[in-house]
């Protein structure tokens, strides 16, 4: 039995969907209980559907079969979401669409939050839209809003952006700036991947408040699976992470500084922010230079963001501070910490002959190098806590004056 429904479409609605080329991408995959009803109601807001038929077992392939104003691909074996999405990111914009709105097909999310998608990208064209579940509602399950918490921080850890929902299938991708990427995830954890790496590539990434349906335990379908893919998220958290902290952070510090707009916006973290107090802002900076001379390559992100986190300072500023590490002033600092340590231990030899180095020389010449970056970056730390501080209490006080 054929189902066309283009009579029920509100008129509005379609006219929005086809003027700034905007689908709906639902994957699914055994959802046959369910699929029906909600093709149903998204076509009633338009027929630019594409569906992903990821390998489904169940009569998923006869319901499409009823549906012919939609565009389908389906392929065998099942795959995984990550690549249900990939696949049909790529056809979106294969198929000339700039957005595509992506909901799950298990009944959780209502057409009716479409038009809030329509005027978030129309009042924010080219960002990636996440629609924020109210995850304190009945039926909701407790690993649902643990782990919804645990994304969401490591997600700010990895992008400076704080989002209260980053686990909510109902989004609105930017496929025309997505679709060319190459992703390394199949699964759930796709959804963070894609996120992270948009606003990596400067892709505006927000969220709008939506509606969501949980049934009881014994109704719900979900084919998450806790530990693996619980696992598999951690992981692509963690190698998310490093790349943020060693590549991603310093890159950004770099376009900062040499920005139009670069030293302003530095100025305003510093100065503007009135709940802070000096010395918290201070303490920051301070905490900041020490943790990016300290002699620990590589982490110094990694262990200063959570201290920074547990002192409750401005982790922008501490961010900003550590930069000091970046590539340029490598070099200085090494031969600054060198220098240090050599007036520390009272070396008088102030010659690095390479041709007759060995084992013991560089071993000495390590404890020099490690000494003096630590008293290095005591003291550089408390020298930038203290000018910081000098220069809050007499700008800021101006300022009110």
């Amino acid at each position: 039995m054929e189902v066309h429904l283009q009579e029920k479409i509100l008129p509005e609605h379609e006219v929005l969907f086809k003027e700034n080329k905007i689908c709906l991408l639902i994957p699914t995959y055994n959802n046959a209980g369910s699929l029906a009803d909600v093709l149903k109601n998204v076509l009633a807001y338009t027929t630019d559907v594409v569906v992903v038929n990821d390998g489904s077992t169940d009569n998923t392939a006869q319901i499409l079969e009823g549906f012919k104003d939609i565009h389908i691909i389906s392929y065998s074996p099942n795959r995984g979401k990550g690549i249900a999405l990939r696949t049909g990111i790529k056809e979106a914009a294969k198929l000339g669409y700039k957005y595509a709105i992506a909901m799950d097909s298990d009944g959780q999310h209502y057409a009716h939050d479409l038009p809030k998608f329509l005027e978030a990208i129309l009042e924010h064209p080219g960002s990636l839209i996440v629609g924020a579940r109210n995850l304190d509602q009945e039926n909701v399950p407790g690993k649902s809003s643990f782990g919804n918490r645990f994304s969401n921080f490591w997600y700010w850890v990895e992008t400076g952006i704080r989002l209260p929902d980053t686990q909510s299938g109902y989004r609105l991708y930017p496929v025309a700036k997505l679709a060319k990427k190459k992703y390394f995830t199949h699964k759930y954890e796709f959804e963070i991947e894609v996120m992270v790496r948009a606003a990596w590539s400067g892709i505006p990434v927000m969220s709008i408040p939506i509606s969501v349906y949980y049934p009881p335990a014994a109704e719900r379908v979900s084919h998450f699976r806790p530990f693996k893919d619980f696992t598999r998220i951690s992981i692509l958290n963690s190698v998310l992470t490093i790349i943020a902290l060693l590549w991603i952070k310093p890159r950004d510090f770099v376009k900062l500084i040499f920005s139009r707009d670069g030293w302003r916006k530095i100025w305003k973290a510093i100065f503007v922010n009135p709940q802070e107090t000096n010395n918290t802002k201070a303490a920051s900076i301070g905490f900041g230079v020490f943790m990016g001379i300290v002699p620990i390559w590589g982490f110094q992100l990694a262990v200063g963001i959570p201290l920074a986190i547990m002192m409750r300072l401005n982790k922008t500023l501490f961010i900003l501070a550590a930069n000091i590490s970046i590539v340029p002033f490598i070099p200085f600092i090494l031969m600054a910490s060198i220098i240090t340590g050599k007036l520390v231990l009272g070396e008088h030899n102030w010659s690095l002959n390479m041709q007759n180095m060995d084992l013991s020389h560089l071993k000495d010449a390590g404890l020099t190098y490690i000494i003096g970056a630590v008293v290095l970056a005591v003291v550089a730390g408390i020298a930038a806590y203290l000018i910081t501080l000098l220069t809050l209490a007499f700008t800021r006080r101006k300022k009110t004056t």
